[in-house]
């Protein structure tokens, strides 16, 4: 999986907007080629994306992705034949409004072998009751997040509700995630400052064991990078207890132990996501 700590959007139609955004240092740029562009600019847009994918250099350690218009859009089919036609620059799609496995389905043969991976936003009741099949679709899926906004017009849910509120269906974007051996993004605070409110969300989701998080400004991202990277005693911790394990089977011990406590493949389990977090090496 890609290291998807912050996320943010830039709209695909704003050349200076989205030219800052792949210098704001997030792990993660997504274009956005739906809901930030109107109908009559799509066209323009996507020519300006599939540009700065070839041409513009993102800051170190930041990769590109695109929000597709949905695949039963007027759009859907224009922008992967474009998206297609790129280099390496594009990382990953995003596929918004993914009802079920045939959206990945379309998005994958329109990429055509392209290579790269594909994320689903999950904003919509029929892709919350189809999720675990929309996890199994495609080999290229690496990525789930979920998208607020149209998830909570479509339930019915009045907007700005805080994170408690959305834990069933946090927990159930988690479980298909770690199920499938992908990515558990959340989507964007609403507002663009970074205040108490962002930064309890912000929190919340990462303690409930949530990847990353997309922002919509770039004044948002470092509190998200710092929140979602591992202290340094975590790290040590980490790389203690595989070490601990690793000498274990080496002299053919059944178990293994750490300042007292037993270690078994859970605590392994967690020890390699840490790590991965800070993109060590974690092989065990």
């Amino acid at each position: 999986m890609s290291r998807r700590r912050s996320v943010l959007v830039a709209p695909g139609s704003d050349r200076r907007k989205l030219t800052k955004a792949l210098q704001a240092g997030a792990d993660e740029v997504v274009l956005d080629l739906e809901d930030a562009v109107t109908p009559a600019n799509k066209d323009d847009a996507r020519a300006l994306v599939v540009e700065a994918i070839n041409s513009i250099a993102p800051a170190p350690g930041t990769t590109i992705a695109v929000r597709i218009n949905s695949v039963d859009s007027p759009w859907a089919a224009a922008d992967l034949a474009a998206l297609a036609q790129t280099g390496s620059g594009l990382s990953s799609v995003v596929v918004p409004k993914v009802n079920g496995p045939a959206d990945l389905e379309i998005a994958a043969a329109g990429l055509a072998g392209h290579g790269a991976t594909l994320q689903a936003l999950i904003e919509t009741p029929s892709g919350l009751t189809t999720l675990d099949d929309i996890c199994s679709a495609v080999d290229e899926l690496d990525g789930l997040i979920i998208g607020y906004a149209d998830l909570g017009a479509e339930l019915g849910r009045e907007p700005g509700l805080p994170p408690q509120r959305w834990a069933a269906i946090q927990d159930r974007v988690l479980i298909a995630a770690r199920t499938a051996g992908i990515a558990a993004i959340d989507g964007p605070h609403l507002g663009t400052a970074d205040d108490d409110e962002f930064r309890f969300a912000t929190r919340w989701v990462r303690e409930l064991g949530f990847d990353g998080k997309w922002v919509i400004h770039p004044r948002q991202i470092d509190v998200v990078t710092a929140e979602f990277t591992p202290s340094a005693e975590a790290v040590d911790r980490a790389r203690r207890i595989l070490a601990a394990l690793d000498e274990a089977a080496s002299e053919g011990a059944g178990a293994a132990q750490l300042d007292g406590q037993m270690l078994d493949e859970a605590v392994a389990v967690s020890a390699r996501r840490t790590l991965a977090k800070v993109e060590e090496k974690a092989d065990v």
